[in-house]
């Protein structure tokens, strides 16, 4: 699939906010390039040596991996400021997580199912969460997209600080970069 020039600007953000080559001895992910893992590298048939690994590389795999392998881009045509979101959240946490936090935020959103019915939240981007955005979104506006958006980050700031309390050894040590660098 060739991507659109505003999906290619959101790549490249990532990959700035990612950085290069890190191998910090607390991040469960190991050797990392451009926020690309080495295991994930590998699925995807880089065998190279990480501090090598092209920019270029990098970028497909978020293309196919983090936006349109978890239906990202079909949010994307309701809104592409969620869909950003939602990819960079996949790269962070897993898309699974991305997904569930949108499909929690819609349905403590839906008015008790005045808007549409509640999703079941199982992280997994389909026909009903999308439909149930474009129905928020007809609802609610650019100001709900605005408040979507900012139960999303508070969703991913909370996660990140249950993980520094649960593993406070490994994360405590990342825990004000990662919502320093996804909030502002």
């Amino acid at each position: 699939m060739q991507a659109s020039p505003r999906v290619l600007s959101m790549i490249d953000g990532i990959i700035e906010r990612e950085g290069g080559f890190s191998d910090h001895p607390n991040d469960p992910g190991g050797a990392t390039m451009y926020g690309i893992t080495e295991s994930v590298a590998r699925v995807n048939g880089y065998h190279g040596d990480m501090r090598a690994m092209p920019r270029e590389f990098a970028a497909s795999v978020y293309l196919t991996q983090y936006f349109i392998g978890p239906k990202f881009n079909l949010v994307a045509d309701q809104s592409p400021v969620i869909a950003d979101e939602l990819t960079d959240t996949g790269v962070n946490m897993g898309v699974v997580k991305a997904g569930e936090f949108l499909q929690t935020a819609l349905n403590a959103f839906n008015l008790n199912g005045m808007f549409y019915r509640d999703l079941l939240v199982d992280g997994h981007v389909g026909n009903m969460t999308v439909a149930a955005l474009r129905s928020f979104l007809e609802k609610r506006g650019a100001e709900g997209e605005g408040v979507l958006l900012k139960a999303l980050n508070c969703l991913q700031c909370a996660e990140y600080l249950r993980l520094a309390k649960a593993k406070p050894e490994k994360f405590e040590t990342f825990v004000y970069g990662w919502i320093k660098e996804r909030i502002g």
